[in-house]
This record gives C-alpha cells, structure tokens and sequence, in this order.
C-alpha cells in the first residue's frame, strides 16, 4: 500500500483533488470502522498526498455521522504527518465576506453527539488542546491561499455545531456575543483526533454566507453555500498545489509529539485488546 505525508480533507463542494497523478485508490478497515470514502493517494508536487471525501462519494454523510475516528486512523495508517481540512462555514464577523478565506487559530466545540477521542477502554490520555490548529502549518496554508489570489484572514474561533441543521437568529447572536469569528459542523471533533494521532491539522475553511443574524444579508441556504463553493473550488486547489510545492519537509512543530505528556495509564495495566487497538497511536510510547 503507497503512503503519503500529507493528505486533504475535503468537506462540501471539493470532492476530489485535481492534479494527482500515478493515483490509486485504497480502502481500509480500522478498529474503528471503514472511513468515510476510500482514500485517493496520488502525486502533486512530486509529493504523494492522500485525498479523503469527509463526507462520502456524493456527499451522503451527515456531520454528525461522518466516522471521524476512522478516518484520522486510516490517515495515520497510511503514514500521514500532516492535513489540510477544507471546510465550509458561515461567518460571525461583518469583515468576513462569503468567498473570503479563512485560517483560524481556535476552536470551540459546541458538538453533543459524537466520539470525541480514541482513548478508553483501560488507556487514559488527556491531550492538550490550547491551541487546536498547528501553528506551523497554518502559516504555510495561510501563505498559499495570499498567494493563490483570495481575500485571506488568520486567526479568530471557529465554533462546531452539531447540524445538520442551521443556526437560529437567537443561536447565531449568541455566537457572536461569546466571540466566535465563524461557524460549521466538521471542525469537532477532527481537530482533536488529529492531535491525538500526532498529525498536525489545520483548516482551510470556505466563508459561504453570514449564518442568519446579518439583517441585510438573506439566511444561509444550501444553495448559496454551493454556488459560493463552487466559485472558490479552483482557488483552493491552487492554495493546496503551492502549499504542497513549498510545504516543509520537516516538521518543527510539538505535534508529532502530543502523546508524550499526555498518557497517563501505566503500561502494564493496560488490557491487550486496547493496547492493541491503539498500538498504531501510542506503540512508540509503551513497549
């Protein structure tokens, strides 16, 4: 099976990733089930880079129910090391235009209804999170998308909802009064599996509407979120081709690190199905 170092997730509107070449397609079975879609590894850039559809081939996977788990494993599997989320959301800020981009610095997960983490089960290990998005790698996305010609903005708090469904006017005002910047549905729990699997994450996302609280602005429809997708579609490929073309080679960053203060069970208690199940984690800690 080919590996690859980095790899896209794409969420609503990006489905796959031109420009790979010598590709295949594999599918893979982890402890936690089968990814959302098999996974496309090809060459960009004289870099292999794996391409992975959040929501299924046709986008029929809720937010909810897209298997996060099992997706960041079989990313880990394959050796990847670092990922670009592509996600859509809504803005909470008026400078925050639909067709504007995006790189947030943090993360508020406002999500009820989903695994949050792949410890458990007699292996206890808590992550730090301060900071969600690696740093390194959100200053090389954010310059690839400067240069790929869109209207680019780091930083600010990037709230998950549960969805599928939209925000109310009531919740949308009270986001912005706790100080959100944007909003979507993908973000929680993926940013945290990717912690715990040393693989350093960060996003890309997409501004398509201003939720429902902009009083100028009609609420956010499926329909405006696709028409403005589609229109950002070739910026975010080219963002991903020059990211992957002067991407770093190694990485500097505590990510590929993150379980090393984080596991606190010790070793030989830990039951052989679970030390097994996540060998592919934290095998390089206990031996």
């Amino acid at each position: 099976m080919s590996k690859a170092t980095l790899a896209i997730i794409g969420g609503s509107g990006l489905y796959h990733m031109q420009g790979l070449t010598d590709t295949e397609e594999v599918s893979i079975d982890t402890p936690f089930g089968k990814p959302s879609a098999p996974i496309t590894i090809g060459t960009l850039e004289g870099m292999r880079v794996a391409f992975l559809a959040r929501h299924g081939i046709g986008h029929h996977i809720t937010p909810t129910e897209v298997p996060y788990r099992a997706n960041i494993y079989a990313l880990k599997s394959l050796g990847v090391e670092q990922i670009v989320s592509v996600s859509a959301c809504g803005s909470l800020r008026e400078e925050y235009a639909p067709g504007n981009i995006v790189i947030p610095d943090n993360l508020f997960d406002y999500t009820k209804d989903r695994a949050r983490s792949f410890f458990g089960e007699g292996l206890v290990a808590h992550i730090s999170v301060a900071d969600p998005f690696c740093g390194d790698l959100s200053d090389q996305l954010e310059s690839a998308v400067r240069e790929a010609g869109a209207v680019t903005h780091r930083g600010g708090n990037f709230i998950t909802i549960e969805g599928p469904r939209f925000s109310t006017k009531a919740e949308s005002h009270t986001y912005r009064a706790w100080g959100m910047s944007i909003i979507g549905m993908t973000a929680s729990p993926e940013a945290f599996l990717a912690r715990e699997a040393e693989i350093c994450y960060g996003v890309m996302a997409h501004v398509t509407d201003y939720d429902v609280w902009h009083v100028s602005e009609s609420p956010v429809t499926v329909e405006m979120v696709i028409q403005t997708l589609n229109k950002n579609t070739d910026i975010a490929q080219d963002a991903i081709r020059t990211l992957v073309k002067g991407l770093k080679k190694e990485r500097t960053c505590t990510c590929n690190s993150a379980l090393s203060m984080a596991l606190i069970t010790s070793p030989d208690i830990v039951p052989a199905d679970t030390r097994k199940k996540l060998d592919l984690l934290v095998g390089k800690y206990y031996k």
